[in-house]
């Protein structure tokens, strides 16, 4: 590893690239910085000791970070207990209507036709026939108020009705030992979850919202939520479900954000 610190400091040329290189990863320093590994005090100094990597380019400023991050999501899995539910609220706490949040404006949502919308099924699932709207509507069904949390700080407390994710996996015969759930989406918001959050009790595919069936701009006709990650993780109009051993990066990953997202 060669320091950037020499007798005099660092050259200043390479601090000047160093510098440019950090803030043009501002996204994934933020995502770091609201999972705990890194707060304000980053440094080029602690990212060298951390990672050993050269900061006098752009490309290795992205790499330590991006090392940083991973490693982070592995500790995140590691700690991460299966079992342990998350806070609920009561009825009376929960925001009506819900906050929309997505990467483009309401005014742009496209609506769903739940009468021809079709859920399809791939990777290890042993029972891949699409299922309709309807179909979900036969499954034990189940409630949740908790609180949504973004990762641009704000939170609010929803109530959320549907199927248990790890109820509709264990129906369709999902190999539940494989590592990943991926969803793919009306708007090409793909996103994926580790299995043990798939199978949290508290994860579900939800159909409604305060007792009434999801409006167009929430997810209809389906979306998933969890209370064991941050929002960005809860994908809405859901089209399709592969259960896989092969990690792909979501929508967010893609730009910079942690991959494991726990709250």
């Amino acid at each position: 590893m060669r320091s950037l610190f020499g007798a005099r400091g660092v050259p200043e040329r390479e601090a000047r690239a160093a510098l440019e290189a950090l803030e043009a990863q501002l996204p994934l320093i933020g995502s770091l910085g609201r999972r705990g590994l890194i707060r304000k005090g980053l440094s080029l100094g602690a990212l060298t000791m951390l990672t050993g990597c050269d900061f006098s380019t752009p490309r290795s400023v992205e790499t330590a970070l991006r090392q940083i991050s991973a490693l982070n999501d592995r500790v995140q899995a590691l700690i991460f207990d299966p079992d342990k539910l998350a806070p609920t609220y009561p009825a009376s706490m929960v925001q009506k209507p819900p906050r929309f949040n997505a990467y483009f404006d309401i005014m742009d949502v496209k609506p769903v036709d739940g009468r021809t919308w079709r859920l399809e099924l791939g990777g290890r699932i042993a029972n891949k026939t699409p299922w309709t709207i309807g179909q979900f509507a036969t499954l034990p069904q189940q409630e949740e108020i908790i609180k949504h949390i973004c990762v641009e700080g704000w939170d609010y407390i929803g109530q959320w009705s549907g199927v248990r994710l790890r109820t509709f996996l264990e129906h369709v015969g999902a190999d539940t030992r494989a590592k990943y759930v991926v969803f793919r989406t009306t708007d090409d918001y793909l996103s994926s979850i580790d299995m043990a959050s798939a199978l949290h009790p508290q994860t579900l595919l939800a159909t409604k919202y305060a007792g009434e069936t999801l409006a167009d701009p929430f997810g209809y006709p389906m979306r998933l939520r969890m209370s064991v990650k941050l929002g960005y993780k809860n994908p809405k109009w859901i089209t399709a479900i592969e259960v896989t051993n092969v990690f792909t990066p979501g929508y967010w990953e893609k730009r910079g954000f942690s991959w494991f997202a726990g709250i």
